[in-house]
């Protein structure tokens, strides 16, 4: 049977998203059982009670969809975004779930209530960052650090199969590091998302990528952007920038490349501070295929150390939108090991 090819015992993974919620089952070795995750809305405006409905479906109906009976999972792993309390298992302000009952709750216990199952948490990005270590880029490394690429920077570590939450679980936020200090106001850092200055991701994620083409079309920048930005959707400019970044457009092709040093700069730090084996790019501008990645390694050869630019490997992410449920399992899976 296709179930005898799985080895037991199975876990659950839950990514829990602003808008959706992915849902997935991976088996011992970290294979999913599925080819295609089960998602759901989140519905977060609805309130926490709703979304974790939402959660306890979606997990009942990945779990149907394998094929298993409820009772051979050992645990579920809920990964989240927002600010949290890793160990107390409590969400204390997720800024991008909004809505009645969000604020300090204790999501981890409650999830575990509604499924009957120990529930492991975790941040988003962790969990991440464990699947790519744990069965996808890193699985070969012993130490790790993964940056998504999305409208915000996500980042996980991991250093020998520990996830670095931190003292206060704000470890690896590494789309806050400063790369950029405010001396005077006539040259100012960019203004980032979290309301502070000169952070990696107002300078490097797909928001700052728009707002920088946004100042050159405002500027009168010559460049083919101008004739399809109106009528591109916003999810969709980021793409739009990097084909023509492909077909040549100087002013795109300049904004691509910038971004690719702002990264390279992002990892460096990160190489003086733990020396990892490996960095990993994944989320959406991930997708900027060979050059993209070429570009950043180019620059890391002249901003870091010669033995770590010479010894760490700078890859892209390999289990794409899956990473997340598949760490969460894994997470789940190595509570269980400990125990």
């Amino acid at each position: 049977t296709l179930m005898s090819s799985f080895q037991s015992p199975f876990f659950v993974g839950v990514d829990l998203g602003g808008t959706s919620i992915k849902c997935g089952v991976v088996d011992d070795t970290g294979r999913p059982l599925l080819k295609k995750a089960v998602d759901v809305d989140t519905e977060a405006a609805k309130g926490v009670d709703v979304s974790l409905k939402n959660m306890a479906d979606g997990a009942h109906r990945a779990v149907e969809q394998s094929g298993l009976k409820w009772d051979e999972v050992a645990a579920v792993g809920l990964g989240s975004p927002g600010t949290m309390d890793i160990p107390g298992g409590m969400l204390l302000d997720p800024v991008n779930l909004r809505g009645p009952g969000w604020q300090n709750c204790p999501i981890r216990d409650r999830l575990s209530a509604l499924l009957s199952k120990p529930v492991v948490f975790q941040n988003d990005a962790n969990a991440a960052a464990y699947g790519e270590f744990w069965v996808g880029a890193g699985r070969k490394a012993k130490s790790m650090v993964l940056f998504t690429l999305g409208t915000g920077i996500g980042c996980g570590i991991i250093f020998d199969d520990m996830i670095i939450e931190g003292r206060h679980s704000h470890g690896a936020e590494c789309g806050h590091m400063v790369i950029r200090m405010k001396i005077d106001d006539i040259d100012p850092p960019r203004v980032c998302g979290c309301g502070r200055y000169g952070c990696l991701e107002a300078y490097a994620s797909a928001t700052a990528l728009l707002k920088r083409a946004q100042e050159g079309l405002d500027a009168g920048v010559p460049t083919k952007l101008r004739e399809q930005w109106e009528a591109t959707e916003a999810g969709d400019r980021a793409l739009l920038i990097d084909n023509l970044n492909k077909s040549g457009d100087a002013f795109c092709r300049q904004l691509i490349r910038e971004t690719a040093y702002y990264l390279a700069v992002g990892a460096t730090n990160l190489m003086h501070t733990i020396d990892p084996d490996m960095v990993v790019f994944g989320g959406g501008m991930s997708k900027s295929g060979p050059e993209f990645l070429g570009w950043i390694r180019e620059d890391i050869q002249k901003l870091a150390f010669p033995a770590p630019a010479a010894g760490t490997e700078i890859v892209y992410a390999e289990l794409g939108s899956n990473a997340g449920y598949i760490g969460a399992a894994g997470c789940a899976r190595l509570r269980c090991l400990k125990r």
